[in-house]
């Protein structure tokens, strides 16, 4: 399994129960207010820093969460997605990137095709059963409490990516 990570060069993100924990609080004017992990953020930041890709591909339809990610420097946020599996197929060959090179997060059914595809089909510990069912590595995390971070830290680790200079410069 190991190995497989060494090989990742492009992280493909969920959003709903992946960079957030899935909960709504719907505000009176009708803004759907989520809550995003700090730590996610600075494993993002970090990994396209050091030159991986970072694809979000997501159900739903945020304006305030695709302009957070952007601030993040994630330059491929795809929302409003109906077939996940058709777009990462798509990504995959426009970007040059090798399905074999590819971990995908993802969390819930509209994941599940997509994963499959994946080098990694990575999931946080409260996915849905079926997602966990075929997930090659589950996370220790839960979505929105630091599992992308945990995937990003674990491949830039492999690949002496996760340098303690990099942590200290950035502070």
């Amino acid at each position: 399994m190991l190995a497989k990570f060494k090989k990742i060069t492009c992280f493909v993100f969920d959003v709903d129960g992946v960079l957030t924990n899935g909960n709504l609080l719907v505000m009176p004017n009708g803004l759907m207010a989520r809550t995003m992990n700090i730590k996610d953020g600075y494993a993002i930041q970090l990994a396209i820093k050091k030159g991986y890709k970072v694809w979000i591909i997501s159900g739903g339809n945020s304006d305030e969460v695709k302009e957070r990610l952007e601030k993040l420097g994630v330059t491929q946020v795809f929302m409003k997605v109906s077939d996940k599996k058709v777009l990462l197929e798509e990504l995959s060959i426009l970007h040059a990137t090798p399905l074999d090179q590819i971990l995908y997060m993802g969390d819930d059914m509209p994941d599940y095709e997509a994963m499959q595809i994946a080098s990694i089909a990575a999931c946080p510990s409260d996915a849905a059963i079926d997602i966990k069912a075929i997930a090659t590595y589950k996370a220790i995390a839960k979505g929105g409490e630091g599992c992308a971070r945990e995937v990003i830290e674990k491949t830039l680790k492999l690949n002496d990516h996760w340098d303690i200079e990099d942590h200290i410069q950035s502070k």
